[in-house]
C-alpha cells in the first residue's frame, strides 16, 4: 500500500531513523518526520547504543514547538519492530549496524552525512548553533527526500 502525505507525496509505511546513541540527530529526525507528516507513516528512532537525551537537543526542537522531553533513548536491540521501508542512518556506525542488520532483509537503508552537534566547543550559545544547524540540515533533507512529485506519465 501506497502511503500519500498532505501534498501527494509519496511516503514509505515505515521508516526507521537511527544514529549513534540515539540522543540528537535521530530523535530530530523521527519528531521533525512526524511534524511533516503526522501519523500518516510508522515512524521510530534508535541508536547504535542507548545514550542519554541531550538536553540542547530538546532545547532547539522546542524552538520548533516540538517537545522530545518524553523520549527514552533505544538501541536496535530494543526496538518493538523491525518491519521498515526505509532506514536513514545519521552516523557512520549507524549505517554499518543498519547493514549488518538487513542483510537477509528487503529494506532500503540510506545514509546521510549529519556532523554531530555534540562534538563542538564553545559557549552554551555556538554549542546551540551547532545543534540548530544539525536540526535545519535534517528538517531540509526531509523536506527534499520526501517532497511531492509529480505522477510519472503513463
Amino acid at each position: 500500500m501506497t502511503v500519500h502525505g498532505p501534498n501527494g507525496e509519496e511516503l514509505p509505511d515505515a521508516i526507521l531513523f537511527s544514529c549513534t546513541h540515539n540522543a540528537i540527530r535521530s530523535p530530530m529526525a523521527a519528531a521533525l518526520m512526524r511534524h511533516l507528516f503526522g501519523n500518516r507513516v510508522y515512524i521510530e528512532s534508535c541508536g547504535v547504543r542507548p545514550g542519554e537525551l541531550d538536553p540542547l537537543a530538546v532545547a532547539v526542537m522546542d524552538e520548533m514547538g516540538i517537545d522530545l522531553s518524553h523520549l527514552h533513548p533505544k538501541s536496535f536491540e530494543t526496538l518493538a519492530d523491525t518491519s521498515f521501508d526505509l532506514i536513514i542512518t545519521l552516523s557512520p556506525q549507524a549505517r554499518h549496524k543498519a547493514m549488518e542488520m538487513t542483510r537477509a532483509m528487503a529494506v532500503e537503508v540510506e545514509y546521510w552525512t549529519v556532523p554531530d552537534p555534540s562534538a563542538y566547543d564553545g559557549s552554551r550559545e555556538q554549542r546551540l548553533a551547532a545543534y540548530r544547524t544539525a536540526r535545519d540540515t535534517i528538517f531540509k533533507r526531509l523536506r527534499e527526500r520526501f517532497a511531492a512529485r509529480p505522477a510519472p506519465e503513463p
